[in-house]
């Protein structure tokens, strides 16, 4: 039973978004409409408590605030909101929501149940990922109302931000979900804050100390720069007015995801990042100007008082990102000798960089309960996109999700037709990815392209700028070696669609195929060895591996190596992993416990192995898997093919923890750089061997105009004892820097 403080609370926390919703509603039949949602849902959730141990009804009631004041939404929206967990948690039906609030709220809430039911119900997957089926018919429903999946990013920002409270193995599924699906849909919405607090919420989980020191330095940075800063924009400040400028000025760090991810990637440390300290320039546009051109007309105002990086400059104006964001961007030098990024915004920019697709409704005509567009934009052409690869029905469904994921994160270029008509195309896609991009007949009667005037096969990777022209004839047809350089899903989709309805007896053909050539090597047709070849050849079904056979989308010359493949070598090719001494743990493990990392494997207990692709090693934040035949597989929480696997099989995940005693030594990684001498290496590798016992697997040092930078690959117990090797190493004379390095195995 609720107490007077929970009602409290619920009160206190509806008023608040009493206010914001007030303000989005044209009449007061919406803002009632809103109030009834609410007394709906508190009555609907009554006495029920999320596992904070707060009201549940908190919930919808945040999950509303940001719907209305993050992204823009309107009282439909709201009301959807409110309601969004109703269906799925209590006895109402959506029947009882369309009777009560009618059929485009019901729609909603419709769809955001179908959504959480898909994402919850994931721990009945065997030999598919129902996980990702599940993921497939959330992504549909952008092909509904592209409402319900911002609902749903704001249902899962909220989910980020109390996940302190979800057990480890929920947390992990969660943080990974977010980092490969939602973070990504975010960017392509253009919804940045919400992408970016999502960023450093996974971060934070994920790899916890490096959160912790990257948010340590910037705490420090903004104390210290804070005069520095008021200094650089106060001249800008002024010119800005004496040209008639009306503005906001924000000053804003970089985040700690931004910084960590260039950290990682570029394998530098925290003190090489580039522009740390950045400003935000916010206009209202003067009337009888474009509002391109005061961008510029800012950007000499302020490159009149600061020398600027010419090869910094992003002009987003012209060519706006395919999520809709325009803005001007440039790097300049402050006045203290550091490096300083301006952004240049109008209000409309920035409401569109704040919210994102929503915003675009802002600026469009209204007419009646339909959005009426005034003209086609990036967004709307980005989404056009993602229902080529929506509708592709016979996908596989773990390959659909990989598409997806690959439209969703690709950055583009923009390619003109020969008629001048500017087209975006994702960046390295292929003269034939164009032809598709245009319509799936010209892909498919393609023979080779003009780029620049210039003669080039179908292969030709494109590049920014490029004017292309497509060479088609009637006798042109698609083959199966387009495959290996297409790189869009559209494209891949249309010219495998269109071999297979080529091919009226693939099926039959791939069988008989396939049975001569076991017949060949002497192996009987068993089901076991269907399930094999299965397994290699990332198969749901037998059919689909019998008509990818008969199609030639898989070559059997390799046949008789693939079936003496053993265990190991398979589940390399289903995990990206090695598995050492596979022990069948199923039903052994509990989910709610963390699983104790230990070399010491005595009888009963489990063994697990190392992932090649990340090298964890003790003391790093870990997550495991289950693989099909029940070995434990350890990965970084951080790790790309963790977050991939994670979002495919959230019901294989395993919490885990290490022992704090391990005498085993694992393979690390640390880049080193610094200024050259005469027996600097021989001090470093005698630090190494002599003083710390480490065991060296491998060393490299390339040294030039007085510089020496390199990569040393070695053994160490854990995490303390690589923290240790840095601090020594830094403190030989001449090395400047000295950082973990991310090595692979695979």
């Amino acid at each position: 039973m609720f107490t007077e403080e929970d009602y409290t609370l619920i009160n206190r926390d509806f008023e608040s978004l009493r206010g914001l919703a007030k303000d989005r509603c044209t009449n007061e039949d919406h803002y009632q409409l809103i109030l009834k949602a609410f007394d709906f849902a508190n009555e609907a959730h009554k006495d029920v408590r999320r596992r904070s141990g707060e009201p549940y009804i908190l919930h919808p009631i945040a999950v509303a605030k940001i719907v209305v004041s993050e992204i823009g939404l309107g009282y439909k929206s709201i009301c959807a909101a409110l309601l969004h967990d109703v269906v799925e948690d209590t006895d109402y039906t959506v029947d009882d929501i369309r009777d009560h609030f009618g059929d485009k709220i019901a729609t909603l809430v419709d769809g955001l149940t179908k959504i959480k039911t898909a994402l919850d119900n994931d721990n009945k997957s065997e030999v598919k990922s129902l996980q990702a089926e599940n993921f497939k018919r959330i992504l549909l429903t952008l092909n509904d109302d592209v409402r319900i999946v911002l609902i749903k990013l704001a249902d899962r920002l909220h989910n980020c931000r109390t996940i302190q409270y979800m057990p480890d193995y929920k947390r992990d599924k969660i943080l990974s979900e977010t980092m490969y699906i939602f973070i990504p849909l975010a960017n392509r919405l253009g919804l940045y804050s919400i992408k970016t607090e999502m960023e450093n919420i996974w971060l934070q989980w994920k790899e916890p100390n490096d959160f912790a020191e990257i948010t340590k330095k910037l705490d420090s940075i903004k104390q210290e720069s804070e005069n520095s800063m008021n200094y650089f924009i106060s001249p800008i400040k002024a010119v800005l007015r004496d040209k008639g400028f009306s503005f906001d000025i924000i000053k804003r760090l970089k985040t700690p995801y931004s910084i960590w991810k260039k950290m990682v990637t570029k394998n530098i440390p925290f003190e090489e990042i580039y522009d740390i300290c950045a400003i935000r320039i916010i206009f209202e546009p003067q009337e009888g100007v474009s509002e391109r051109e005061q961008c510029w007309q800012i950007f000499s105002a302020i490159t009149e008082l600061y020398s600027y990086k010419p090869e910094r400059t992003r002009d987003w104006l012209k060519d706006p990102k395919s999520n809709g964001y325009e803005a001007l961007h440039l790097t300049v030098m402050g006045p203290h000798g550091n490096w300083i990024e301006v952004q240049i915004r109008s209000d409309r920019m920035n409401s569109i960089a704040e919210r994102g697709v929503a915003a675009h409704w802002l600026y469009k005509k209204y007419s009646g309960e339909t959005y009426t567009y005034q003209s086609e934009n990036e967004v709307d052409t980005w989404l056009k996109k993602i229902k080529d690869v929506l509708e592709h029905p016979d996908a596989n469904t773990l390959q659909f999700l990989d598409d997806f994921h690959k439209e969703l994160t690709m950055s583009e270029i923009f390619v003109f037709t020969p008629k001048g008509e500017a087209r975006s195309v994702p960046k390295h896609a292929t003269a034939l990815d164009f032809a598709y991009s245009i319509h799936s007949h010209i892909g498919h009667k393609a023979i080779a392209a003009k780029v620049n005037q210039r003669l080039v096969p179908l292969s030709h990777e494109l590049t920014n700028g490029d004017q292309v022209e497509i060479i088609t004839s009637e006798k042109g047809v698609p083959k199966r070696e387009w495959l290996d350089f297409l790189i869009t899903a559209k494209a891949r989709n249309a010219v495998i669609d269109k071999i297979k309805s080529d091919s009226k007896n693939n099926l039959k053909e791939g069988r008989a195929l396939l049975e001569s050539k076991l017949n060949e090597v002497g192996v009987p047709v068993q089901t076991r060895v269907i399930k094999k070849l299965q397994d290699y050849y990332k198969a749901t079904t037998k059919d689909e591996l019998y008509i990818k056979i008969g199609c030639g989308l898989i070559d059997l010359n390799n046949l008789e190596t693939i079936l003496k493949t053993n265990i190991e070598k398979r589940n390399v090719q289903m995990w990206g992993v090695k598995l050492l001494e596979p022990t069948k743990i199923i039903g052994k493990i509990n989910r709610k416990e963390d699983y104790l990392l230990s070399e010491d494997i005595t009888e009963g207990t489990m063994s697990f192995s190392i992932a090649p692709c990340c090298s964890p090693i003790p003391g790093d934040s870990v997550v495991c898997f289950i693989d099909d035949d029940g070995s434990v597989v350890v990965h970084k929480k951080s790790c790309e093919v963790a977050n991939r696997l994670a979002s495919k099989y959230g019901n294989k995940i395993v919490p885990a923890k290490w022992s704090k005693h391990f005498m085993m030594s694992y393979l690390a990684g640390i880049s080193i750089k610094g200024i050259d001498r005469i027996g600097i290496l021989s001090e470093v590798t005698k630090s190494l061997a002599m003083h710390l016992g480490i065991n060296i697997r491998k060393i490299l040092i390339e040294a030039h105009d007085e510089i020496f930078e390199g990569t040393i690959e070695l053994y160490v117990h854990n995490t303390d004892d690589l923290g240790r090797i840095i601090d020594t190493l830094k403190e030989i004379k001449g090395i400047e820097m000295v950082k973990r390095n991310e090595i692979s195995n695979t």
